[in-house]
């Protein structure tokens, strides 16, 4: 059974009530959106680069593009987020902001937040 993190939905409801639009990019399966309508939290998102349907994986920049594309967005003005420190890395040379989620405390060479609370001040 999936269960979120204590901190997602009081970001997301943030996050929303700031009017921050969101894409999900992810190596997932293309049942992601209805894994996310079961915890509650499909209505969130606008836009799924998903692995599977596009036919690429991250660090593949159609990943990164088709979020922010889909978005109506320059990369320039997107954040991009991930719990791998390198993934961030190859959106941040693309021209996308970028924010490792290190939720172990690990520190990697990258910016990183410990919890999805801190991304607040950076939106």
């Amino acid at each position: 059974m999936l269960e979120l993190y204590r901190d997602v939905l009081p970001t997301l409801t943030e996050l929303s009530r700031r009017g921050v639009r969101l894409a999900v990019v992810s190596d997932a399966r293309p049942n992601l959106p209805g894994l996310h309508e079961g915890l509650g939290i499909r209505g969130y998102f606008e836009v799924y680069a998903i692995s599977a349907v596009l036919g690429c994986e991250k660090p593949d920049p159609c990943m990164y593009r088709h979020a922010s594309d889909s978005l109506g967005l320059d990369p320039a003005h997107c954040l991009f987020m991930d719990d791998t420190p390198a993934l961030v890395t190859a959106a941040t040379a693309l021209g996308y902001a970028g924010l490792f989620l290190d939720r172990e405390g690990t520190r990697g060479d990258v910016p990183s937040i410990t919890s999805l609370t801190d991304l607040l001040p950076f939106v």
